[in-house]
């Protein structure tokens, strides 16, 4: 006989920070938080030094699904395949009804404080972001490997928000756009 064993009230805590934020905003209440996860506010704070450590904690935990928008290490294709797989993913993750955009960017955003420890962790995943874009240029031959990179970020986190906004769709926009950064850049 199989038991699945039931999640730990951090695990629960993490998960309902990481849900509940992505879908209403860093301000929702430890209330609100703890409700979700079916956790005490005295457990929580038992777990978690404070509401923010909360939110901190439950970025970092994201931002295992965050690589899956990354090709692995190993994957063989080129840096130029590589770049415009994580386009591919970011167009195909668009249309999804649950889809509001990079949740990194959204907390860096809403939280305006760049020494908010959740804002702390959403730049550095973002700056991992900036630096494998870095690398494949490098690897591509780009001219300029780092300006490549700036503006891959940038096209990236504005066309995660203007589809999280549902503002445009990235459908037949988002490929060609990179293709044309890229070519620009001398990657073949």
């Amino acid at each position: 006989m199989t038991t699945d064993a039931k999640p730990s009230s951090r695990d629960r805590l993490l998960e309902a920070a990481a849900t509940l934020t992505y879908a209403e905003g860093v301000g929702i209440g430890v209330e609100a938080l703890c409700k979700a996860a079916g956790v005490s506010k005295r457990s929580m704070y038992q777990l978690f030094e404070s509401k923010d450590e909360l939110l901190a904690a439950s970025l970092e935990r994201r931002a295992a699904a965050a690589g899956r928008l990354l090709p692995e290490e190993d994957d063989a294709r080129s840096p130029r395949e590589r770049i415009l797989h994580v386009f591919e993913r970011l167009e195909s993750q668009s249309v999804a009804p649950e889809f509001l955009g990079c949740p990194y960017l959204a907390v860096q955003i809403e939280l305006k404080n760049p020494e908010h420890p959740a804002s702390q962790v959403a730049r550095r995943i973002k700056q991992g972001m900036t630096e494998f874009f870095r690398k494949e240029a490098e690897r591509g031959g780009a001219g300029d490997p780092e300006l490549l990179a700036r503006q891959l970020v940038l096209l990236f986190d504005g066309a995660s928000a203007r589809a999280g906004i549902r503002a445009d769709s990235l459908a037949g926009l988002i490929a060609p756009t990179v293709a044309t950064l890229l070519d620009a850049a001398g990657m073949a």
